[in-house]
């Protein structure tokens, strides 16, 4: 535990090591987002774990022995570790209420399968400085709450509300029903300067490498681009969120 501004600071590693462990772990309703399964182990209690993982769509990965033996604290792995949130999860009513609350229309960040945890903790820090009401995630192909995206946010994990949900494409349609309208990053877009993003909106923010899905693109009302100058032709996933999360702070100020 650390302390922050009076507040109690929660950062460490929650992992969950052994069979009987993660399936309690599952069957309490804890928060689990990936799960380590020694690589060709199927008996009874391993069958079991992958099953619950699957019900609750916890991402699968099979290692080797010598991996789970890295990753271990205890020594005692039994051929599976489990990687639990650091920090509960929202849900989007609470991003909405979030906004309710303080007589705001909801500005939300959703992160179209950021995999990396340094870029998934400075987009909640950003996403808190910008007035942002929460930010949302999806459940697969995509990092969770982990430790060091709550050391990277430097304490905003702990005022920004993020939630987990199965469909990113699904909830814009969710959200759009409730009046919000959704602008994405993209390079062939139009300039984030000629485009009107002041009331509820809903920024998207795509994937480190391949940028945001066709799918959820379809689902956005507009394309912003980002200028640039350089030499290279494109933004860091933080960065490029930072710069379009400002452009949005600065009209709703007007």
């Amino acid at each position: 535990m650390c302390l922050q501004n009076g507040e109690s600071v929660r950062y460490e590693e929650l992992t969950i090591e052994g069979r009987n462990a993660v399936i309690e772990a599952f069957r309490a309703g804890k928060t689990i987002d990936k799960v380590f399964i020694l690589d060709g182990c199927h008996d009874g209690p391993i069958n079991t774990i992958t099953r619950e993982a699957r019900k609750h769509n916890t991402i699968i990965s099979y290692v080797a022995k010598e991996r789970l033996d890295q990753m271990s604290q205890t020594g005692k792995h039994q051929g599976v570790i489990a990687m639990a949130a650091a920090y509960e999860y929202a849900t989007v009513e609470d991003i909405l209420d979030n906004a309710k609350e303080k007589g705001e229309a909801p500005f939300i960040f959703i992160l179209d399968n950021i995999e990396d945890p340094h870029n998934l903790g400075a987009i909640i820090r950003t996403a808190n400085l910008a007035g942002a009401h929460g930010v949302i995630i999806p459940k697969r192909r995509a990092v969770g709450l982990t430790a060091t995206v709550a050391r990277t946010s430097a304490g905003a994990i702990n005022y920004t509300p993020v939630a987990k949900v199965t469909n990113i494409s699904n909830t814009i349609e969710e959200l759009k029903k409730e009046g919000m309208w959704f602008v994405c990053a993209d390079m062939d877009g139009e300039l984030m300067y000629n485009l009107d993003l002041k009331g509820p909106i809903g920024l998207v923010i795509g994937n480190e490498g391949e940028g945001v899905s066709r799918l959820v693109k379809e689902k956005c009302d507009f394309t912003a681009t980002i200028p640039m100058k350089g030499d290279i032709d494109s933004l860091n996933a933080s960065v490029a969120a930072g710069v379009l999360a400002y452009e949005i702070v600065r009209q709703r100020m007007l």
